[in-house]
This record gives structure tokens, C-alpha cells and sequence, in this order.
């Protein structure tokens, strides 16, 4: 293999055959191709494109880079749902044991955060104890014992995968959608679930902005996954606004657990966009992986969410990982208390901005710049209003906490005010799910 000549075709917009990506990933990762040669056939790929084939190529081959799980030992059809990530989206936390109550087993390699907010990882590993880094043995452990886990990819999932993602990164060839099928789905694939579902947000707090990027990563995610031979669907949802009414790691782990115990905790309501998706993302899970109709699926996932199944099978899965909720509650009342973003005006809630919202989070020291940057758990923000919701001048609209950066929350305080549109006309009621890709 001339690695120049695959180069040269490529970038006229030529097809490579599927054994000539299966060699250029296998020498990369063997450290026979340069960074700055795998740099310039991800620009290649940028400008130019991929056909499916190509795609689908590709991701087998990064898949094929390292270790490859089978779920065959597990009495349970096998699940897994993936979010292309958004503001405040904890739904991980209520999926994975939700559809584990209805009889699925939930293999999840989920990641950190580096950005404005953390990831899954971050979130779980906010509650004192929780290893989220548990070795391939150990995973399987916990997926046999209680149906699901979350848990950070392995060195042994998907080398090639990390590498080119770091290069990615530092080259400008992140936001090609070939690229990030085959980084999501080599993980997904080599993870051995059996039905994969895919969450595509769309909007001001996504990565894909509008929703014809959406729709085509989502169709484009199917295609992969069914051409690899799982089962799959994608639904396109809305992230114009935060998800929830936190924002922020230990705050988002609080939220989630009174999702699953079916109360509002600390805040006034239950977050109803949540509980929404989490149920139609999980009964999506469920109908594919079981072969049962769509609504029988909602159904037994509101069961399962109503009658405490979902909350013991989460409480189980932080048991084996080693985490203490009863710490980290301790932890939580410790946190000296917010600062207030007041409204200034009497109205109706027009829009929240996920991404400001997110960026006063960030503040706040809820997200990382760097790897190697710490989070601090209990930073963030909680809103206390939602769309449409009535106020008046001097209401409370949102909490930001930042016990190790108070020096910050001015600064946040200022972006949550800039975040909370109040206008004096009811907004229009948004939609959650705005296309369905099968």
C-alpha cells in the first residue's frame, strides 16, 4: 500500500475499496502511516466526502483496531442508546437502567467531557467512590449482575478510533459526518450491543446546528449500524434549549435520580421534558431489542419507571462501580448556597440558551478546556423556570453554584440573564422529537 496514492484519489473524490481503508487504519494504528498523513486523508475525507461503503469501511476497520465485546453469555437481548451530547443531557442516567428494568441488558461505553460541560463520566464519577474506568472483566461483571453499566471506553475499544479523534481535533476535520459515523459507531459496534439508538440533538446547544445536519448524521448513523448488522433508529431532538432544569455534574446526577424515584427533589417540578425522552428513547431500545410493538414498549417503560425498578437497578449499578449515594447526598447539602439570577421584568419565558447556559456553567467550573483541566462536581446551574412559564420582576429564574470559583459567578450571572428570554407574549409550546430516522 502507497499510502500517497490513496491520498491522491481521494482527494479528486475518488472511491477507495474497503481492503485499502482496512490496510491505511491497520498501518496507522500499528504506527506505520504518520500523524501528518492520516491528517491529510481526514481533510480528503472533509472536503470530499465518503460513499456508505467507504463509511461503513471505515468504521469496521477502526472497530477492528482493538478488542470486540460478545454479549452471546448474557440471557438478555443486548441494547444501547448513544447522544451526539447536548446541555444538561443526563438521560444516560435514566435510559440505561430503565430499559435494563424491562428486561434488556445495557453494555454502555460512554466518555469525559471537554468542553463547556462534562460528560456521562464526569457526571457518575461526581458521586464519591464511583469508578467509571473499570477494566473489560469487571464491565461485564456488572452487566451480568444487575443489566447495565457506565463505564469509559478501554484502551482495548477502538484504538484507531482515539487516535485519529485527537487528530481530528487539532486539524479542523472534526465536523465531517463519514468521520463521525465511524467514530461513533466503531465504539458502538466493538461495545457488541445488539440494537443501537441513536439520540441526534439538534439546535443552539448541539453540535449539529440545524436540523438537514441532523437528519443526515441520523441517516447516516442507521445506515452504519444496520450495515453492520444491528438493529437501529435515530430519533433528531430538540437541544435549542437545556434539557431538564440542571446543568452541571453532581447537579444533573441529583436530577436524574429524582427522575427515577419519581420526585421533584429539590426542584419545584419534575423536569417533563426528561421523563418525555428518556421514556421514548428506552421504548425504542425495548421495541427493537424484544420485537414488541412501540407502545407496548412506552408502556412497560412507564411501568418500570413508576414502580421504583428503574431506581433499583441504577442504585445497584453505583453499588458495583463502587460509588456511595448516601455520600454523595451528604456531599450535595454542603454546598454553600447559590447566587440568584432574578428577572427583570414581568412576562412569559420567550427561550432559555442552551449554550449561554451551558457557558455559565462552564464558568461556574462545571466543564474542562483541557483534559487535563479538573471539574469541580458541584458547580453549575439549576433553573427555576422552564418555557412558557409565567413571571415577574424579581422572580428567581435560575441557581448557579460554584463553591471552589465563587470569583466566577458574576460573570456566569451575567451570561444566565443574557441566557432567559422573557417577553410579553406565551411562547409557542416546542416540540421534543422533531424526526424519526428508521
Amino acid at each position: 500500500m502507497i499510502v500517497k496514492l490513496l491520498l491522491d484519489r481521494k482527494r479528486e473524490g475518488r472511491e477507495l475499496a474497503p481492503d485499502e481503508i482496512y490496510a491505511l487504519v491497520a498501518a496507522y494504528t500499528r504506527g506505520e502511516v504518520p500523524d501528518y498523513q492520516m491528517a491529510a486523508f481526514a481533510m480528503a475525507v472533509c472536503c470530499k466526502g465518503m460513499t456508505d461503503a467507504e463509511t461503513l469501511a471505515l468504521t469496521t476497520a477502526m472497530r477492528d483496531s482493538g478488542d470486540s465485546l460478545s454479549w452471546d453469555d448474557l440471557p438478555l437481548p443486548t441494547a444501547d442508546k448513544h447522544s451526539t451530547g447536548g446541555v444538561g443531557d443526563k438521560l444516560s442516567l435514566v435510559i440505561q437502567p430503565l430499559a435494563a428494568a424491562c428486561g434488556l441488558g445495557v453494555p454502555s461505553l460512554t466518555g469525559r467531557g471537554l468542553g463547556l460541560t462534562g460528560g456521562t463520566a464526569d457526571k457518575m464519577e461526581s458521586i464519591p467512590g464511583y469508578v467509571a474506568g473499570l477494566s473489560l472483566a469487571d464491565y461485564r461483571k456488572v452487566v451480568a449482575a444487575c443489566g447495565c453499566s457506565l463505564t469509559v471506553q478501554t484502551g482495548e475499544i477502538a484504538p484507531a478510533d482515539k487516535k485519529l479523534y485527537a487528530l481530528r481535533d487539532v486539524t479542523g476535520t472534526v465536523p465531517s459526518i463519514p468521520l463521525i459515523v465511524a467514530s461513533i459507531l466503531s465504539k458502538k459496534l466493538a461495545e457488541g450491543a445488539g440494537t443501537l439508538v441513536f439520540d441526534v440533538k439538534c439546535g443552539a446547544g448541539a453540535f449539529m446546528k440545524t436540523r438537514p445536519e441532523a437528519a443526515a448524521l441520523a441517516k447516516a448513523l442507521v445506515a452504519g449500524a444496520k450495515g453492520a448488522g444491528r438493529k437501529a433508529v435515530a430519533l433528531v431532538t430538540a437541544m435549542d434549549e437545556p434539557l431538564g432544569f440542571t446543568v452541571g455534574n453532581a447537579l444533573e446526577v441529583q436530577e436524574a435520580i429524582d427522575v427515577l424515584k419519581g420526585e421533584s427533589g429539590q426542584a419545584a417540578r419534575s423536569p417533563g421534558d426528561v421523563v418525555e425522552l428518556s421514556v421514548e428513547l428506552a421504548a425504542r431500545m425495548v421495541a427493537l431489542a424484544r420485537e414488541m410493538p412501540l407502545d407496548e414498549a412506552r408502556a412497560l417503560c412507564r411501568a418500570r419507571l413508576a414502580d421504583g425498578s428503574a431506581w433499583t437497578r441504577f442504585a445497584e449499578m453505583v453499588r458495583l462501580h463502587g460509588g456511595d449515594l448516601a455520600a454523595f447526598q451528604k456531599e450535595l447539602d454542603k454546598v454553600p448556597p447559590p447566587r440568584l439570577v432574578v428577572a427583570a421584568a414581568n412576562g412569559f419565558v420567550a427561550a432559555i440558551d442552551a449554550q449561554k447556559v451551558a457557558q455559565a456553567a462552564f464558568e461556574l467550573g462545571a466543564g474542562r478546556a483541557q483534559a487535563t483541566d479538573a471539574i469541580d462536581p458541584a458547580a453549575g446551574v439549576r433553573l427555576l423556570v422552564a418555557h412558557g412559564d409565567k413571571v415577574s420582576a424579581g422572580q428567581p429564574l435560575a441557581e448557579l453554584y460554584a463553591p471552589a470559583r465563587p470569583e466566577r459567578l458574576a460573570v456566569a450571572a451575567r451570561l444566565a440573564e443574557e441566557a432567559i428570554s422573557v417577553s410579553g407574549d406565551a411562547p409557542a409550546a416546542r416540540p421534543l422529537v422533531l424526526e424519526v430516522v428508521e
